[in-house]
């Protein structure tokens, strides 16, 4: 302790004689401009002051070649005037209190920092040095010790102040430096305050955009390290809960007219209606100012604690801006004697109070100022000096001006809430001052339970006091401690409304405790709200409007992921939830409905019995049947005619059985498919068909043959006819006609006993033809029916929105084998059919036969393409269709000519129509194919009797 008195009046020594040695090693560097109020004559105690009295720095012209000037400052600030006076009145209080530190009167130096970094930390190193010329690391005087310094306003002039006083372990208590940053006890191990840390606001401010689901929000900040972090902890919470920031921008410190009209243009293209400030009032104020001019509306505002309540915004005009505004307060409180002392000012005090005086009432207490002041404004009216010639300056102020007549943001304690802040961090110095002094010596906490001196202690031992201080606050009884140099989290939600004058008011909607449990944080009364243009309802803040159930969110290439296209869910795909980020696909069984926001079951189709589509093949097919069993009747009959009998009656009657099951298989289509139904209606079709087209075939096989043989007997017989005549013409002109006759007549009998073999294949041979090929069909399908079996299933890929209860193969070789050997049948029995069909008789059976084969393919080459255009049940019809008119082209054309015979025009019935046609002249006629082995017969007679005649 000797030791540092000794170097501080050695370094005293030589900077009061520095001038008289050229070897000094002190020299006073600058000489600071300070503004404040002092009082530490005959006190215990210095408590230091540190506020924003003015806004800013005087600007200077930047000339260097003389010596540097400590800058002056401007812009008189009367908020933050009133929290200056109420340090003073909190000290004063303090000192007229005999409860707490009765024994020692509290002094103060005050400094103004002018809202700048540079003024603060002059302030800090004079208050530091005890003198108006400061010297680092060293305290020049004997004056009462220094106990802690209040302040110093903003977060970044607390920060650059708490770094030098954190050297000296010397204590802080701010009352408005909110800064998340000042936390750090590595970096500001002195620091505390009494205003809540930005990390409760930024969570509450996070909390008040969510609760009201606002996805689209711009940012502004002011340019330092209050606004810089209070964003960035803002941004960090809302961008992890989906929220995206529209713009983020930075209020210039310095007056910069271009930063401030890019950012209204920013605010006025954007489309975010809803924009956070973390700012200043005097940093955020030339914004306002340019909004209010560009009359910028339909915005929401949400403000922090530093201009929620200032009356440097909150000014007449802006309620067209910021009406509707939202906003976080710290504790608000009534101070009892405070507007009373506000009001008792003494204009000629200090220079500080004489400044406030002018300002507040636009004149000057300077009586020489004044009288320039109306010399210049005479001359500007009217040239005459006649006011100011008879001694009463217009610009002079009496100094009994009333305080309380002026409806002024300094008399103003409605709002005392930054003002309380610093009511309670003067009290708070005030209280671990007097834990300090009321120490009981053995039972201290320094030193092996050592005491402090309040006359001579040091910083870093009322530091230990302050952070263990627990006090209840005068009038409120708030409870204030310090948690790591915090105090509790809680603001009241403010929202600005017009009043009955028409003036903004601060209406308290709701609270935020930043202490209490996630969910219990934040109570907010949402009718009572008003927003911006007197709507009651919350405005939507949205890059794009919430995507439906229905729809999902597709995000657009290089922009936030808040700003999406609401792209319609696929068919098949649902979304049930608001802002679905992909679609869900339905089950096989479900589809989606038209709104997409569901899956439902899917249509279940199949051509059933009832519908009208299906009792309308029912009828044909039944039609089909019974005419056909009609024609059977109708030949069984007529079973003993000659045409009956000219055609295999068995074969017939197979043939009408085939046809009655391919009619009835086309029933066993309809109905929802079951196993027994899928494998008859296939192996039905398959076999009805077989035999149907094996009996035609066998039908044709004979009319080709016939045709065959009835050709070649007609070759011979010309033959024939061309030897008789030439042999006769012969005999005519020859001498010995008898042997000539004779040889002719034994040649002609020769020729006369080869017959054509007409009837190769018998009826027996037909009914096998039919039986074996029947047969073979039968064993493919008995082995297609072992093997792999037709079987219903679900078809859901056919048509999206229905399942189709449809019959699979089994196998697509097996079905394709069964019906290519349909196929080979009825293209045999085709080719027999054509290559008789010149057998000419009253009947033309082969061309009808023919004809029937035609219809047959014509209407199954149709099938084929209509069949594959078709979906679901039209399918089935399409099929059925197929059956029908086959088989009743079929019916038609191979037994409508004979039924017609049989029933209108018995009286052909006879074995005289079933003879051949007369020959024509030619002698190149054709012949039936009922009598061609009597026709051979003839051919032989008709040369024989032409031999007798001759």
């Amino acid at each position: 302790m000797e030791i540092g008195r000794f170097l501080l009046r050695l370094c005293a020594f030589f900077y009061f004689y520095r001038s008289v040695s050229a070897e000094a090693t002190c020299k006073l560097k600058a000489k600071f401009n300070l503004s404040g109020y002092k009082d530490v004559e005959k006190k215990k105690v210095v408590i230091g002051g540190m506020f924003p009295v003015h806004k800013r720095i005087a600007s200077t012209d930047g000339n260097t070649s003389r010596v540097p000037v400590s800058s002056g400052c401007e812009g008189f600030n009367f908020r933050t005037f009133r929290w200056t006076q109420t340090m003073l009145f909190a000290i004063n209080e303090i000192n007229r209190r005999d409860d707490l530190l009765p024994n020692t009167d509290l002094g103060y130096v005050i400094y103004d920092s002018c809202f700048t970094i540079s003024k603060a930390v002059e302030g800090t190193l004079t208050y530091l040095t005890g003198q108006d010329e400061a010297v680092p690391n060293y305290r020049c005087g004997t004056g009462a010790p220094l106990a802690a310094l209040v302040g110093a306003g903003g977060s970044d002039l607390s920060i650059a102040t708490a770094r030098i006083l954190g050297l000296y372990h010397f204590p802080q208590v701010s009352y408005s430096s909110t800064c998340s940053a000042l936390k750090s006890k590595f970096q500001f191990p002195t620091f505390l305050r009494t205003i809540p840390n930005d990390k409760h606001q930024s969570t509450a401010i996070a909390q008040l955009v969510l609760h009201f689901g606002w996805t689209w929000v711009g940012t502004i900040a002011a340019d330092d390290d209050y606004g810089k972090y209070g964003i960035k902890d803002f941004k960090e919470q809302v961008e992890e809960a989906g929220v995206c920031i529209a713009f983020s921008e930075t209020l210039p410190k310095v007056s910069s007219p271009d930063d401030i009209q890019r950012i209204v243009q920013t605010i006025v293209e954007a489309t975010a209606k809803i924009i956070v400030v973390f700012s200043s009032d005097v940093d955020l104020s030339p914004l306002i100012n340019e909004l209010l001019r560009h009359n910028v509306t339909n915005r929401t505002w949400i403000g922090s604690e530093a201009w929620i309540t200032s009356a440097l915004i909150n000014r007449p005009g802006v309620s067209s801006v910021l009406g509707g505004t939202l906003g976080f307060g710290v504790k608000r409180a009534d101070i009892p004697g405070l507007q009373r002392h506000l009001l008792d000012l003494d204009p000629y005090a200090d220079a500080l109070t004489e400044e406030f005086w002018e300002e507040l009432f636009n004149c000057t207490l300077d009586y020489g100022k004044a009288m320039r002041q109306a010399k210049v404004s005479a001359k500007d009216v009217n040239g005459t000096l006649s006011r100011a010639g008879r001694g009463v300056p217009e610009w002079l102020c009496t100094g009994t001006e009333s305080l309380a007549k002026l409806n002024n943001t300094y008399s103003d304690v409605s709002q005392l809430r930054i003002t309380y802040s610093v009511y309670k961090a003067v009290y708070a110095v005030a209280h671990a001052l007097h834990n300090l002094e009321d120490c009981v010596e053995g039972y201290g906490p320094f030193n092996g339970k050592d005491c402090a001196d309040i006359t001579d202690f040091e910083p870093w031992q009322l530091m230990y006091y302050l952070k263990n201080v627990r006090y209840k606050v005068p009038h409120t009884d708030e409870e204030i401690y310090f948690n790591d140099g915090d105090v509790e989290g809680f603001y009241d939600i403010l929202n600005w409304q017009l009043n009955s004058n028409g003036e903004i008011s601060y209406v308290t909607v709701g609270h935020y405790n930043g202490s209490a449990a996630p969910e219990d944080r934040m109570t907010i009364m949402n009718d009572s709200i008003v927003w911006n243009n007197e709507v009651l309802e919350p405005p939507r803040s949205v890059c794009s409007e919430n995507c439906q159930p229905g729809t999902r969110k597709g995000i657009r290439q290089g922009e936030p992921v808040c700003c999406f296209d609401c792209i319609p869910c696929a068919d098949g795909e649902i979304s049930n939830t608001t802002n679905a980020r992909e679609c869900i696909l339905c089950s096989g069984d479900d589809w989606s409905n038209e709104a997409h926001d569901a899956c439902v079951p899917k249509i279940i189709e199949f051509l059933a019995f009832g519908e009208p589509l299906g009792i309308t093949l029912i009828v044909i097919s039944a039609f089909g049947a019974l005419v056909t069993i009609a024609v059977g009747v109708v030949f069984a009959a007529n079973i003993g005619t000659p045409l009956v009998k000219a055609n295999d009656a068995l074969l017939s009657f197979s043939l009408l059985f085939s046809l009655v099951v391919t009619f009835l298989c086309s029933i066993v289509f309809l109905g929802e498919p079951q196993n027994w139904s899928c494998m008859t209606s296939q192996v039905a079709l398959a076999l009805g068909f077989a035999l149907c087209l094996s009996s035609i075939m066998g039908k044709a096989a004979v009319l080709m043959l016939r045709a065959q043989a009835l050709k070649a007997a007609r070759a011979r017989g010309k033959a024939a006819a061309k030897a008789a005549k030439a042999a006769a013409e012969a005999a005519a002109n020859s001498d010995s006609p008898d042997v000539i006759v004779t040889n002719t007549i034994n040649n002609n009998n020769v020729n006369a006993g080869i017959n054509p073999e007409v009837d190769i294949l018998s009826h027996a041979h037909q009914r096998a033809i039919a039986a074996v090929a029947t047969l073979i069909q039968a064993i493919a399908c008995t082995v297609w029916l072992i093997i792999l079996p037709p079987h219903p299933i679900k078809n859901t890929s056919s048509q999206n929105i229905k399942i189709i209860l449809e019959c699979d193969e089994g196998s697509v070789v097996f079905i394709c084998c069964i019906f290519a050997y349909d196929i080979l049948l009825a293209l045999l029995a085709f080719v027999f059919a054509f290559i008789a069909r010149k057998l000419e008789d009253h009947i033309s059976e082969a061309k009808c036969v023919t004809f029937g084969m035609l219809v047959f393919f014509i209407v199954w080459i149709s099938f084929v393409p209509a069949y594959l255009s078709t979906r679901g049940k039209f399918m089935v019809a399409v099929q059925i269709f197929a059956i029908l008119a086959s088989s009743f082209g079929l019916l038609t054309c191979i037994f409508l000519p004979k039924c017609y015979v049989l029933l209108v025009k018995p009286e052909r019935n006879t074995e005289e129509m079933m003879r051949p046609r007369a020959k024509p002249r030619d002698g190149t006629g054709t012949g039936t194919s009922a009598s061609l082995a009597t026709a051979a017969t003839n051919v032989n007679a008709t040369t024989a009797s032409t031999a007798i005649d001759d």
